[in-house]
């Protein structure tokens, strides 16, 4: 049997494995690439424009040496489905290949995700969202649970557990992980925070580290605390009373000498001249 992807020890099951569990022998063969339709279950969305073009050269010069893996078609008559090597399967057409050796194995919609996954962890080409919707394919549609894909991939229940919260990012958020903007020690700190998106934009920004967006956001929340300790009650009414009858946000900032600030957030024209009437009206 042929055997196209070496295992990488300490990550869970290889390819190699998956393959020879399906007690099936594979064949190798030379398809067209008109006949092969990407995997519906591809965890991998992004592919790094200049790495694809590396590869386009290679295989204009070399051909492709590593065969890609694929099933037959579930849904559409003499196609087959991508099950490991989509980037070849593109590359190759990119450099004007008209068929690429292939090595065809059963398996059902199962396997075919485990294989894809179990490619993409191991060659480390997945950003964090894209390991994360995997892991949470394998929940949702296969019953797998967290403890189950971390046996399965070979990494700790805290590292699936952290990669899954990632998921509860706003989509903003989501974005700019996608992008590479955000790295996943960033991401995992701005999970369940309010004010998620403006620390993002600010951690992107001023270029901090892990370390320092962690402090960061220790300072924020404690600064958040004591804001809401030292709030006098009568303040808070007050605000309340003037925001019921202008219809506008009114903040009170009262300082240690009595003295202080206080703002009205308007959104456009019409409070501002309602706010302006009801000041007249009543000074």
């Amino acid at each position: 049997m042929i055997n196209p992807f070496k295992t990488k020890r300490g990550l869970g099951r290889g390819l190699s494995s998956l393959i020879g569990d399906t007690g099936i022998s594979s064949n190798k063969n030379k398809l067209s690439i008109s006949s092969i339709i990407r995997n519906k279950f591809q965890p991998r969305k992004i592919f790094d424009k200049e790495s694809l073009d590396e590869l386009t050269n290679s295989i204009k010069e070399r051909g492709v040496i590593q065969p890609i893996v694929v099933r037959r078609s579930e849904d559409q008559d003499d196609k087959f489905e991508i099950i490991a090597g989509e980037r070849r399967w593109l590359a190759a057409q990119n450099a004007g290949l008209h068929e690429v050796p292939a090595v065809e194995v059963e398996a059902n919609d199962l396997k075919s995700l485990e294989f894809a996954i179990v490619e993409n962890v191991q060659r480390q080409d997945l950003n964090p969202i894209e390991e994360a919707q995997g892991y949470q394919k394998l929940i949702e549609k296969f019953n797998y649970d967290q403890e189950k894909v971390a046996k399965f991939i070979g990494k700790s229940r805290t590292h699936i557990a952290n990669c899954l919260r990632l998921l509860s990012l706003p989509k903003d958020i989501i974005l700019l992980i996608e992008e590479g903007k955000l790295s996943q020690g960033h991401a995992k700190i701005l999970v369940g925070l309010e004010n998620s998106y403006f620390l993002a934009k600010k951690i992107i920004d001023k270029k901090l580290s892990v370390r320092q967006s962690e402090n960061l956001v220790r300072v924020l929340k404690s600064s958040k605390k004591i804001k809401t300790i030292l709030q006098d009650p009568n303040l808070k009414n007050f605000e309340e009373s003037i925001q019921e009858k202008t219809g506008i946000k009114v903040l009170i900032r009262n300082k240690k000498n009595n003295t202080g600030q206080i703002t009205f957030e308007y959104k456009d024209l019409d409070q501002l001249n309602r706010l302006i009437m009801v000041i007249k009206a009543n000074y």
